[in-house]
């Protein structure tokens, strides 16, 4: 069962947990908002910090937190029903509950099991080679994926299958952190390749065209020459460091690679339900490869999947009854993605980057661009969705950086790389982490502890490398 839908009786801590956190929401709720901001953006505020923060320090599971967040914002008149539940009908959070029943099929037909057992038998001397196998393959598909959610829908079952092929499942505590490894593997690589590639997520090309408005023009090709130098090093450096902070219980494998042959030798041709499955998600990965192109819908191109799935039995309703994480991180989501961008739509998250570039004024641009980058990253605790960051705050942020002299390219460069690396910084900070984080390997406190000090890791890649890099590539 995931920490979010734990039943268990709360403990004394949580108990005291709770308490604090509802003093400081109703103190939140109180106190007068600060002037140039409205006491409904300020309420709807206390009620988001305590979901997020009641999340944090254990005071409530996620899914817990967020009804009472909903409930919340509805019952005290801050949002209408229409708007709070808005979420529940937004395509890109159906997208994730379709991804999760597609990557269930490349699981149960015994697909992913097959696909894990090849990779263990070119890269599974280690589980070290089994983390960079995944972000090899990510970086590679990833320019052809506008949406970093549709491409999780692609590295997943590969990573549950290597998963499953190295003996680690979500009940066998014995190999846990093996799979909590590989699963947190696969978010760390999509913020990386998202990074990398100008067409690999949504709001890189929106974050592009915003900068033009200060002179900068950016390519396909000036996005990789930027992105490539720092964005290689982390590629490389953040697979052994996470083996390093996560511990997987094993980590040199030299016999895995003969068994996983043997074991694709028992397992013998493609079954009839297996070629089913894989002709399926080949068509599906190449209708979301060509989904801009084509102007297809991605949402649309997965329930096209599901249903070829349903038809073929392929799975079953009771497969799908099974699946009670999917609801679960339907809800949740949908609250958060929902609040946050009322938040965004009532001015909070502007009015937070005004009075903080206004704070700037008198540094020099060095100290002004190391801590528009980092507050840029950190706001992210606020918000649950990449693209309403850069449409709140990247315009706010560029401009005032350059109003106080920091060169335009190499800060709007920064600044559209952190919208990609800060999506691991909660479970909640890009629709692409859900299958991963609902996979059973991470508890909550896990993912917002490594998604912490990813981002760290990759703030000081990217500031120490790029930032040199960026002040000779982008001029």
């Amino acid at each position: 069962m995931s920490p979010a839908m734990s039943t268990s009786r709360p403990s004394r801590s949580q108990r005291i947990a709770r308490l604090v956190i509802v003093a400081m929401a109703v103190a939140i709720w109180f106190y007068p908002p600060p002037a140039g901001l409205t006491i409904d953006a300020w309420r709807l505020f206390a009620i988001f910090f305590a979901a997020i923060a009641s999340v944090v320090i254990g005071a409530f599971p996620i899914l817990t937190a967020s009804v009472f967040a909903a409930a919340a914002a509805v019952l005290s008149g801050l949002l209408t029903p229409a708007q709070a539940y808005a979420g529940f009908g937004n395509s890109t959070i159906l997208l994730i509950v379709m991804a999760f029943l597609v990557a269930r099929a490349v699981v149960k037909c015994g697909l992913g099991q097959r696909l894990g057992h090849l990779v263990v038998s070119k890269f599974g001397r280690s589980t070290l080679g089994l983390s960079y196998s995944i972000f090899l393959v990510d970086g590679l598909i990833a320019p052809a994926f506008p949406s970093n959610t549709a491409r999780s829908g692609v590295l997943y079952p590969l990573v549950v299958g290597l998963a499953e092929a190295g003996g680690a499942t979500p009940d066998n505590p014995a190999r846990r952190r093996l799979g909590a490894y590989l699963m947190f593997s696969g978010m760390a690589s999509i913020s990386l390749s998202s990074a990398l590639w100008l067409t690999a997520q949504a709001a890189n090309p929106l974050g592009a065209a915003m900068a033009r408005t200060h002179g900068v023009d950016i390519t396909f090709g000036s996005w990789f020459v930027a992105a490539s130098v720092p964005t290689l090093i982390a590629m490389l450096l953040v697979p052994w460091l996470l083996q390093r902070i996560i511990r997987p219980e094993v980590t040199s494998t030299p016999d895995a690679p003969a068994a996983a042959k043997r074991a694709l030798a028992a397992l013998g041709p493609l079954s009839l339900e297996e070629w089913t499955v894989a002709g399926t998600f080949v068509g599906m990965v190449a209708l979301w490869a060509a989904a801009d192109a084509l102007n297809l819908d991605s949402t649309a191109v997965a329930l096209l999947g599901l249903g070829v799935f349903l038809s073929r039995g392929v799975l079953t309703l009771k497969d799908i009854g099974k699946e009670g994480d999917v609801l679960v991180t339907f809800i949740w989501f949908a609250v958060l993605f929902t609040l946050s961008g009322q938040l965004n739509e009532m001015g909070f998250m502007g009015y937070l980057g005004q009075r903080m570039a206004d704070a700037l004024a008198g540094y020099g641009p060095l100290p002004v661009y190391l801590v528009l980058v980092i507050a840029y990253t950190l706001f992210h605790y606020l918000v649950v969705s990449q693209t309403a960051h850069v449409l709140a705050l990247f315009a706010v942020f560029l401009d005032v950086g350059v109003t106080l002299g920091v060169p335009a390219a190499p800060l709007a460069f920064m600044l559209l790389f952190s919208h990609n690396l800060f999506s691991v910084i909660t479970p909640q900070a890009a629709s692409a982490n859900l299958l991963f984080t609902g996979s059973g390997y991470l508890s909550q406190g896990e993912l917002y502890r490594f998604g912490a000090i990813t981002t760290g890791i990759y703030l000081v890649i990217y500031l120490v490398v790029a930032t040199p890099w960026l002040m000779w590539v982008a001029r």
